[in-house]
């Protein structure tokens, strides 16, 4: 069964501000999926149709089966939302959030304080549970918001950048909570995300975005063989001109299958990568081009993302548009 599809799904702000370009998506019951993209590809837009929150300026979209624009009310019954800023009440305590929260959806009184209990445990704010929210860490609040979303067990749950700002620490708490209640529960997890490896640990299947459409879909695996090419990562000495000519000095290396340049580095895509490193450095000594720093690695998604993109992803670079909302990713280097 299908938890969540799109067709041809547009969002346009203004003629020359696309931040939903046409995205089709199929996600299947039970999924964790992830959508990965840096500020400003229009992720949390799409969250906002999805959850009935924005109206598409085009296509259309179904979430556990229900059409977002004609059925809003009932796609809302269906669904917990996690969005970037979590509207809490600082002068309630974690416990009174989560009650209001099943009264607000009508659980019945023998429900509501097991299920707050529950969810306080598997989110380990059971000793806090009685503090006032105001005295909350960052950390602590994302967690409470979590469980807010799941008390009324949603089949379907939409995380908005869930852990971006939190320590380490904080966002492996999450990424296992995530797991546990995909696994216990059975929801289905729509998770937004700029950072790499929150998509490579949690997603089963993920969508990259950039400037508003969708630049690659698969299984984090398929995504980085996809490559089909080891990487080498060259750090240049000297200006952008020198980085230009070791990209084409690199181009000339057999087996090399693309060049991209991103500042003073230059990445290098090319089969037999063993082989090809120690010809490379050679290639751009006789070129005199100085060389500060040379590497040898398989795939990763931030190689897909290059690829794909022109960019490495920046989960600290924002783009927004003249009314707040997303305008597009960041002009592509060449």
């Amino acid at each position: 069964m299908t938890a969540i599809s799109a067709e041809s799904l547009v969002k346009h702000f203004a003629a020359d501000i696309k931040a939903v370009d046409g995205i089709d998506l199929a996600i299947p019951e039970g999924q964790i999926f992830g959508f990965l993209g840096p500020n400003g590809s229009g992720k949390t837009t799409t969250v906002r149709m999805l959850t009935t929150l924005l109206r598409p300026t085009g296509g259309r979209a179904e979430v556990a089966g229900l059409d977002v624009e004609r059925q809003a009310h009932e796609v809302r019954r269906q669904i917990g939302v996690a969005l970037q800023d979590a509207g809490l009440d600082e002068l309630q305590t974690g416990r009174e959030l989560l009650h209001l929260q099943g009264h607000l959806y009508a659980l019945s009184a023998g429900d509501i304080k097991p299920r707050a209990r529950h969810l306080l445990g598997i989110v380990d704010l059971e000793e806090s549970a009685d503090r006032k929210i105001k005295t909350y860490s960052g950390g602590m609040r994302r967690r409470l918001d979590l469980a807010a979303a799941l008390m009324h067990r949603p089949k379907i749950v939409f995380l908005d950048e869930p852990t971006t700002g939190l320590d380490p620490i904080s966002r492996e708490a999450i990424w296992r909570y995530v797991r546990e209640l995909n696994r216990d529960e059975g929801a289905t997890f729509f998770l937004t995300t700029q950072y790499l490896e929150e998509a490579d640990r949690l997603a089963d299947d993920l969508a990259i975005m950039n400037f508003g459409k969708i630049v690659a879909q698969g299984t984090p695996k398929q995504l980085k063989d996809s490559i089909g090419a080891d990487v080498i990562t060259v750090h240049i000495e000297g200006d952008a001109a020198e980085t230009a000519r070791a990209a084409a000095v690199a181009r000339e290396l057999d087996g090399v299958e693309d060049v991209r340049i991103v500042d003073d580095t230059v990445t290098v895509y090319v089969r037999d990568g063993r082989r090809a490193i120690a010809r490379v450095v050679l290639l751009l000594d006789q070129a005199n081009l100085g060389v500060a720093e040379v590497s040898l690695a398989h795939p990763t998604l931030d190689d897909v993302f290059l690829r794909k993109t022109g960019n490495h992803l920046e989960p600290d670079a924002a783009v927004t548009g003249t009314d707040g909302s997303e305008a597009g990713g960041r002009e592509a280097s060449a």
